[in-house]
């Protein structure tokens, strides 16, 4: 598709559902008062031009940083996928009412030939009330989802686990992308819930920051107060590399990633650049792997399995592999069957989806076969954090921070 046709099919598309949304509207009301009618048709179009006028000004700001961006282009999505909801059982009802009307044409007499249907009371209320549900849900996830962080404990058992190990608790955090955060507290309170897990060893799996380093400097001190007696192994993910930005040169951009990487040694964390460390424990060994970022998808491969895999310790019978993209676990981590957990992250589950017990399902899944949480292939197990922070939309909803603390057992 042309990109010149994009801004044309995106207007049809606004205008399509706006019309959509209108109509649904007007038909709730349609037995009310006059002067009502007119009140509701003035607030439905009035809030609308100004969401929209709100959510352009917001995408079109050049202040990177500023809040307003997020939080105005956060409440258009909310009313888009409402009304995208809305359109949806109202085309169908529409194309229901086209065939009738043809029925119609054809089998009435002169007079009566091609008489409208009106469209249904009921289910233009049912489209409003479905509707609701992605805006409220949106919206909750802007106030409240976004830092409502949660603790998913995982137990997993492996044969060729060293017997030391056994009990051994890991604890991931990843995507916290600190430039998206207006202030130090709710990573204060994330630290504060990392900490009272009491974890052996802990790895943060990339996305540190959304494009710049400096976007993390004032949260140093709120992250380097994550306990552990052992070293922190931190990785970089793909928006580490600010990938996404124009630089004024490449040395520019060279110089904002050495600065990341110089701000990961302040917090405390030793950052994996294609290299393997050992842990000891009892007189027995554990290797951890910690690759660049690698991705299927267009996304850059910056890393280097084999040479990451080639500094592990051949004496260490188990092996953990860091790397940030969950499509890497297909792309190669599957021609080293002697890694046994490979911890990603990357997918944030979309920061949107359905997650329950029985029922699991977010956009996401339709890019990545790994997504979030659990995977097992033959012996060996993938996990896929979504994530801590936030990223585009300011909030989460049904995917919600996580903090994933994994206990390791021999067996």
């Amino acid at each position: 598709m042309s990109r010149s046709l994009f801004p044309f099919l995106f207007l049809a598309f606004v205008v399509f559902g706006e019309w959509y949304g209108f109509q649904a509207v007007r038909t709730m009301v349609q037995h009310a008062e006059p002067n009502t009618r007119r009140l509701v048709t003035a607030l439905y179009w009035v809030l609308t031009v100004v969401i929209w006028g709100l959510g352009i000004w917001a995408m079109n700001s050049r202040r990177e940083h500023a809040s307003y961006k997020s939080y105005f282009g956060g409440l258009l999505l909310a009313m888009v996928a409402a009304k995208l909801v809305v359109v949806i059982p109202l085309l169908l009802e529409d194309v229901v009412r086209l065939g009738r009307w043809a029925l119609q044409l054809g089998s009435s007499p002169a007079g009566n030939a091609g008489r409208s249907i009106s469209r249904s009371e009921f289910l233009s209320k049912a489209a409003l009330v479905a509707g609701a549900v992605p805006f409220v849900s949106l919206l909750w996830g802007m106030v409240k989802g976004g830092t409502d962080y949660t603790v998913k404990r995982v137990v997993l058992r492996f044969p060729n686990l060293p017997a030391s190990f056994d009990g051994f608790k890991l604890l991931q955090i990843s995507d916290l992308h600190t430039g998206s955060f207006q202030s130090k507290e709710p990573l204060q309170r994330a630290v504060e819930l990392i900490n009272k897990q009491g974890a052996d060893l802990v790895f943060m799996t990339g996305d540190l920051v959304n494009n710049y380093a400096h976007e993390v400097e004032e949260h140093i001190d709120t992250l380097a107060g994550i306990k552990s007696q052992l070293p922190i192994y931190s990785i970089l993910g793909n928006h580490d590399y600010a990938d996404y930005v124009q630089w004024d040169s490449p040395a520019a951009k060279a110089d904002n990633l050495a600065r990341l990487k110089r701000n990961h040694a302040q917090i405390g964390w030793e950052l994996l650049l294609d290299e393997a460390r050992t842990v000891e424990r009892g007189g027995e060994k554990i290797s951890i792997l910690g690759v660049q970022n690698w991705g299927a998808r267009g996304f850059a491969q910056y890393g280097n399995l084999p040479k990451t895999h080639a500094a592990a310790d051949p004496a260490a019978p188990f092996k953990i592999l860091l790397s940030h993209d969950p499509s890497h676990w297909d792309g190669q981590v599957h021609e080293y069957p002697d890694i046994d957990l490979t911890l990603s992250g990357h997918t944030h589950g979309m920061q949107f989806g359905v997650n329950l017990p029985w029922m699991k399902w977010s956009p996401v899944q339709y890019v990545y076969k790994q997504w979030a949480g659990l995977y097992q292939r033959g012996k060996q197990y993938l996990y896929v954090n979504t994530g801590l922070g936030f990223i585009g939309y300011p909030g989460r909803v049904g995917f919600l921070p996580e903090i994933t603390v994994f206990e390791l057992r021999r067996g």
